[in-house]
Formats: C-alpha cells, sequence, structure tokens
C-alpha cells in the first residue's frame, strides 16, 4: 500500500477531522493571543484596535477545547 492511499484512509477518520479543525482554533487563537500581547505594548494605548483580539482569542480557544474533546470521544469510539 503505497503512502497516499495510508493517508486517505487515515483522514477519513472522524477524530482527525476534528483534530484538523481543532488544530486550526488553536492557531487562530495563537494569532489572537499575540496580536492582543502586541496591543498591549504598544507606544499608543489609546488607538482602539480595528479586531477585538481578546474575544477572538477567548473564543477560539474555546472551541479548540470543544472540538478537542469531541475528538477524544470520536477516538476512544473506534
Amino acid at each position: 500500500m503505497d503512502w497516499q492511499a495510508t493517508l486517505a484512509l487515515w483522514l477519513d477518520e472522524d477524530w482527525v477531522r476534528f483534530l484538523c479543525i481543532a488544530m486550526g482554533a488553536i492557531a487562530v487563537s495563537v494569532f489572537g493571543w499575540y496580536q492582543e500581547r502586541r496591543r498591549k505594548h504598544r507606544s499608543n494605548p489609546d488607538a482602539v484596535p480595528w479586531l477585538p483580539w481578546r474575544d477572538i482569542s477567548f473564543w477560539s480557544s474555546f472551541a479548540a477545547v470543544m472540538i478537542l474533546i469531541a475528538a477524544l470521544q470520536a477516538w476512544l469510539s473506534t
């Protein structure tokens, strides 16, 4: 069996799909955390940011935890 077929079978699992989505949410969360940290340390603290980075970081972290729980449940059921 070649590696592409193995990868296709592996990506067909539900828990892997959940895990990939959770990794994307974690990446958004880390990016939001970095942008919020950058905003806190800027020279003009009164300049209002265009995006609420704190909220983006929080909600994407929350979504990542929920999706990781779903991935764990799907993994344990296989």
